[in-house]
């Protein structure tokens, strides 16, 4: 809603006059009393005007205008084949990498996903694979006690949890799925310790389902796109499956996590050698992070 204070005269019989400033004589016509119901018009217009306008300031209003133009026309297919080639030199995701090591099962990446989580890929990969080289199956897992697990885990966040979920997820994968948890993400959810992003993940990478895994690399790079404009993690994978092309769904967490992390980082983003300086509308970023 467009409001122009000057025109407000025409709808409340009222003039505004500039701070300080008095009432000048004019050629206009004389104004008519201000009525109950021009009040309540008037301030109906007021507050409308403030609603809309970001701190009362049309300045703000306008460069948020122009954001959210940039950010409609940004194109996330050539911005990810960009990020491909940006980060080829970097270290890859987690679970991409321990995939590409072969721990490429339900059970193992599900595991390497939980000890993941608040635990940065440079801790969760050798703490991973020292569990994996005492225990890869559920049955072998089983066979563990959760202290023992514990001990294997522990420089990972919140470890004697995880030790105890990881123990009653193998005993439920023997119990219940012959050994091996299935592609199934209503399973997996219901297991302890399992939410979206693991779940997602897992079945994108091991069962190649067209799932997003949406972390907080994800999450705030998509944003600072202009491609969703979103407060939590779960509403930007929303979001993304209504929106992002199938064939990027699982691709989008393999370049944007080693992109977040390396090159569009949280703090001190590296806009001015980044390889989308010119299109990203940089939503978030001020103009000294960007130099």
């Amino acid at each position: 809603m467009k409001v122009n204070l000057l025109n407000l005269h025409e709808h409340t019989g009222i003039m505004s006059h500039g701070r300080g400033s008095h009432p000048t004589t004019t050629s206009h016509p004389p104004h008519k009393p201000l009525t109950k119901e021009n009040r309540s018009l008037f301030f109906l217009l007021l507050s409308s005007l403030c609603l809309f306008t970001p701190f009362g300031s049309l300045r703000h209003l306008r460069y948020d205008s122009r954001m959210t133009k940039s950010a409609e026309s940004f194109d996330i297919v050539q911005a990810l084949r960009l990020v491909d080639t940006a980060v080829a030199d970097y270290p890859k995701a987690g679970l991409f990498e321990l995939q590409q090591e072969g721990y490429d099962t339900v059970f193992e990446q599900l595991i390497a996903c939980m000890i993941s989580i608040r635990t940065k890929d440079e801790v969760m990969l050798p703490v991973s694979r020292q569990l994996f080289a005492h225990a890869r199956t559920p049955a072998e897992m089983v066979a563990l006690t959760p202290a023992q697990i514990d001990q294997h885990i522990e420089k990972c966040a919140f470890h004697s949890r995880k030790a105890e979920q990881i123990h009653t997820i193998a005993q439920r994968a023997v119990d219940e799925f012959d050994n091996a948890l299935p592609c199934d993400r209503d399973i997996l959810l219901s297991l302890p310790g399992v939410g979206p992003k693991c779940a997602n993940l897992v079945l994108g990478i091991v069962c190649d389902q067209p799932r997003i895994g949406v972390d907080i690399h994800v999450h705030r790079i998509t944003n600072r796109w202009g491609y969703v404009n979103t407060n939590t993690a779960e509403q930007t994978l929303a979001v993304l499956e209504k929106k992002l092309p199938r064939a990027y769904w699982v691709e989008i967490n393999r370049l944007l996590v080693p992109f977040g992390k390396f090159i569009c980082t949280g703090r001190k983003p590296k806009c001015a050698t980044c390889v989308l300086r010119d299109p990203c509308p940089k939503v978030g970023v001020s103009e000294k992070e960007r130099k």
